[in-house]
């Protein structure tokens, strides 16, 4: 089993297996959404306040959900869930698969290929939202794999609601395929760059599974 995927490397709740970095959102919604619960019977405005909170709590652990995936067979895997938002060839010669994630998606991204990380690039931007086409300016992160495909570049753009982009693994990482590296907090896209000669074998509109669906025909 990948580093990252061990238990040492992954937050988690009464059981509940959560993405790594949740804590911060999490932790104070839960502990909010507590606190009201138990003070509910005795006080009004706790009653108020335990509703919203309990609700907003149980929304944050579907949103931060880290499920196990049994990964596919296939030179390239989707990174990501959520929703083919285009596929547009790039002028050298690569395709580039654009994949919308809602925040229903589990925002866990993973490796679409084995390889060695060679580089993590954050390039501040802004937050439209990731269906935009502005959306290109947006912040993010930029990941390049060495892999048996070669160069493959890998971009998670953050969108009106995720401010935040967590990488998990540090340049240098080899990684296996279906290794959870990253996450995005809430909204978001993630993009994903075919070597020239590789062809894509999903359509726009079609939804993909990280570490389940395969992108490239071979």
């Amino acid at each position: 089993m990948p580093h990252s995927q061990t238990s040492a490397h992954r937050d988690s709740l009464a059981g509940v297996r959560l993405a790594r970095g949740a804590s911060p959102w999490l932790l104070p919604t839960v502990a909010t959404a507590a606190v009201s619960l138990l003070r509910a019977r005795r006080s009004g405005a706790a009653k108020a306040v335990a509703v919203p909170a309990t609700a907003l709590a149980a929304g944050m652990l579907w949103f931060f959900r880290d499920p196990e995936r049994e990964i596919a067979q296939g030179r390239v895997i989707s990174p990501a869930d959520g929703v083919v938002q285009s596929i547009m060839p790039w002028k050298d010669g690569r395709t580039r698969v654009a994949i919308f994630m809602s925040p229903l998606n589990v925002h866990v991204n993973r490796a679409p290929l084995a390889g060695t990380v060679t580089s993590v690039e954050h390039i501040p931007g802004g937050f439209v939202p990731a269906f935009n086409k502005e959306s290109e300016n947006n912040e993010r992160v930029v990941w390049h794999f060495d892999t048996e495909l070669g160069d493959i570049e890998m971009i998670q753009i953050a969108g009106a609601v995720a401010r935040r982009i967590v990488p998990y693994v540090p340049q240098g990482t080899k990684v296996e395929q279906g290794e959870r590296i990253g996450l995005i907090r809430f909204g978001s896209r993630v993009d994903i760059y075919l070597p020239e000669g590789v062809e894509v074998d999903v359509e726009v509109g079609q939804k993909t599974v990280a570490g389940v669906t395969r992108i490239d025909r071979g």
